[in-house]
């Protein structure tokens, strides 16, 4: 799970209950990809897939504002058409009451 970037060493061992050597140890003997020597960093790598995922949240939102402006701006247009057309201010003339 390591080798594969699902869990962090840090969650490893906790999940055992053993300390981050031990882990650090069984990935030395039992990897077939890091060697001793090597730095694993886990961390850094799911700190960068919150800001992908931050980063697309953002720009959905952006998108759904975007939406929303061109929605008030048609129904401005309406309105200013809608006045044109009857010859009075709609909007101070109808009342809600």
């Amino acid at each position: 799970m390591v080798e594969e970037k699902k869990v962090s060493v840090l969650q490893l061992s906790r999940l055992y209950q053993v300390s981050t050597v031990a882990v650090y140890k069984w990935i030395y003997k039992y990897s077939t990809i890091i060697s001793k020597g090597e730095r694993m960093i886990v961390e850094k790598e799911s700190e960068a897939l919150k800001t992908l995922s931050l980063l697309k949240k953002v720009s959905e939102l952006e998108r759904t504002i975007g939406q929303k402006q061109l929605q008030i701006d048609y129904l401005e247009k309406a309105i200013e058409y809608g006045n044109q057309e009857v010859g009075f201010d709609i909007k101070k003339k109808y009342d809600t009451k």
